[in-house]
């Protein structure tokens, strides 16, 4: 498990961790379902054991050079009262925006992107879904690489221009 202790498995954790249908690509996600919890999300909104998570409409996102526009931001508040930033790029209507009801298999955590109508997380079974305890590799602690997404990985002559430098080394809630 390479550093990430039992005592800091946290719902709310940024996590990276061993993507479960290949057990070798590296993915990072936060932690919000914890073994045994049950995961539900209702029109956009978070739910832990039946509870809706809180949610305030903070200012919009911005995005830089792709074409995805501006985003709706919110700070989200996790029943242990860590609080952190998700966006919502299509309001609460999008794919993933109203699921069934996930029950957090024991030795098993459930993971979701930040970036909530973006990102491929567990709420997709056949794609990462639940994450193995043996999968997680560590607690995310800082922002090594980003880029805006207009380059792709082997358009290395476009990185200069799409690195988002402001974010390089930047610490993760």
């Amino acid at each position: 498990m390479g550093g990430y202790s039992k005592a800091s498995r946290n719902g709310g954790d940024v996590a990276v961790f061993k993507l479960p249908a290949d057990n070798t690509t590296d993915y990072i996600k936060r932690i919000v379902g914890l073994p045994g919890d049950r995961i539900q999300v209702l029109s956009g909104i978070l739910h832990i054991n039946g509870d809706p998570v809180t949610r305030r409409r903070i200012a919009d996102y911005h995005f830089d050079r792709v074409p995805f526009g501006t985003a709706m931001r919110y700070q989200e508040t996790l029943p242990n009262d860590v609080r952190h930033e998700i966006l919502e790029m299509s309001g609460d209507t999008a794919r993933y925006d109203n699921t069934d009801v996930y029950v957090v298999p024991k030795g098993h955590y459930f993971a979701m992107g930040d970036n909530r109508d973006n990102s491929s997380d567990s709420r997709i079974l056949d794609s990462v879904g639940f994450v193995p305890a043996e999968n997680l590799v560590g607690k995310a602690l800082f922002m090594f690489f980003s880029t805006d997404g207009t380059a792709r990985i082997w358009e290395v002559w476009k990185w200069p221009f799409t690195i988002r430098y402001d974010r390089l080394f930047n610490g993760i809630d």
